[in-house]
């Protein structure tokens, strides 16, 4: 076993099992930062040059048409700040859509109410089949991964994108950027939720329900046919303009009665239970590393305040236990049952058939030709 590191500029470090750090103790994420992503990521006058070209053209497809976009919102911070600059700085006509996987915090059904109403948005709310998504969720459980997160984030992305096609939408606009999110995931924390045979093969093995309405689509139907066949493009708007984490939400909170959440993700009372918790408790993975460096990288927050978050649990110890039974019972299983998985050996997405190569392979092709900067292993 290697010999336990942090990078000196961020707060990476070897839970990341494939990081490298140079001479200096700087990691691979940030020597990647400041070579690849910085120097071609522009939020000036530049930016937005290039995104008027884009809403240009996302305006004339979109004559005569209901809508001449749509996004996914959560009632997170990017998705809800997305929301306002899509309507009221670039003047879009974006459909909002949300998917109910069954686990929306109060504070999420607010804010997107909150938002839709006051800018005159109008709301697509697809729900999941609750039967189909718990029986899904506990065979991830069973599976002993990390990645519990796939069902619901596989619902999301395959639920708008179907949409998008049937409804022929040509643009999707999505939260993603650079200023939160210029560090990525390990594969190891949080394998892509589009591994479709991954999702089946688990299913197969630990699940008793069909997926009989359950969204499904493979990376293939992703990246190809809803490009290429379909003629869906991706817009990430926010890495076109100046976008601080911070004054986002003070604007959110008070334009749009906006409520914070203490920790990204936490607009899902599954996401927060199991990036807050389980994550960390079982695994030895925390995202708030990923999210802390981001933020670190993009002069956000400094070190020393990312230390000294990462020095107490990212979860509320005096709630923990009430979150732990919430979970269990909304699961339709007993605390015991899930302290059991709790205590399973550990799986990865390694003992499970997947499309790892595929995506192996496509991260290369689209490192090459520059349309993925970040570190993605």
């Amino acid at each position: 076993m290697r010999d336990y590191q942090i990078c000196t500029n961020c707060v990476m470090d070897t839970s990341d099992c494939k990081i490298t750090f140079d001479e200096n103790g700087v990691c691979d994420h940030c020597n990647n930062f400041y070579s690849k992503i910085a120097p071609n990521w522009h939020t000036d006058e530049r930016g937005n040059r290039e995104l008027q070209k884009i809403v240009e053209e996302v305006k004339r497809v979109g004559i005569g048409k209901d809508f001449d976009c749509i996004m996914g919102m959560s009632g997170g911070v990017d998705s809800s700040y997305l929301t306002y600059i899509a309507k009221e700085k670039l003047g879009l006509r974006p459909l909002v859509f949300h998917v109910d996987a069954g686990w929306n915090s109060q504070q999420a059904v607010n804010n997107i109410e909150q938002l839709v109403d006051k800018l005159g948005l109008d709301l697509y709310t697809e729900v999941i089949d609750w039967e189909e998504m718990r029986d899904l969720q506990l065979a991830f459980f069973k599976a002993g991964v990390p990645h519990l997160d796939t069902p619901q984030d596989h619902a999301f992305f395959a639920t708008m994108y179907n949409f998008a096609a049937k409804h022929k939408i040509k643009f999707v606009l999505t939260g993603a950027n650079f200023s939160t999110e210029c560090v990525k995931n390990p594969y190891e924390w949080h394998y892509p939720a589009s591994d479709l045979i991954q999702l089946r093969d688990i299913h197969k093995r630990f699940g008793q329900q069909p997926l009989d309405s359950f969204p499904l689509a493979n990376i293939l139907k992703y990246k190809v046919y809803y490009r290429y066949v379909k003629g869906i493009k991706v817009v990430k708007p926010l890495n076109y303009v100046p976008y601080i984490k911070e004054e986002a939400m003070r604007l959110l909170v008070e334009k749009y009665g906006w409520q914070r959440y203490p920790q990204k993700h936490f607009e899902s009372r599954f996401t927060k239970f199991y990036e807050g918790y389980w994550l960390p408790v079982k695994f030895g993975y925390d995202k708030r590393r990923v999210q802390f460096s981001s933020l670190i990288l993009t002069n956000q927050m400094t070190r020393e305040e990312a230390l000294e978050k990462l020095s107490k649990p990212a979860y509320d110890i005096s709630t923990i236990a009430h979150d732990f039974e919430y979970v269990a019972t909304k699961l339709g299983i007993s605390v015991k049952e899930l302290e059991g998985y709790m205590k399973a050996p550990n799986k990865s997405y390694k003992d499970y058939k997947s499309q790892i190569n595929t995506f192996t392979w496509g991260i290369k092709v689209l490192t090459t030709l520059g349309l993925e900067r970040r570190a993605v292993r």
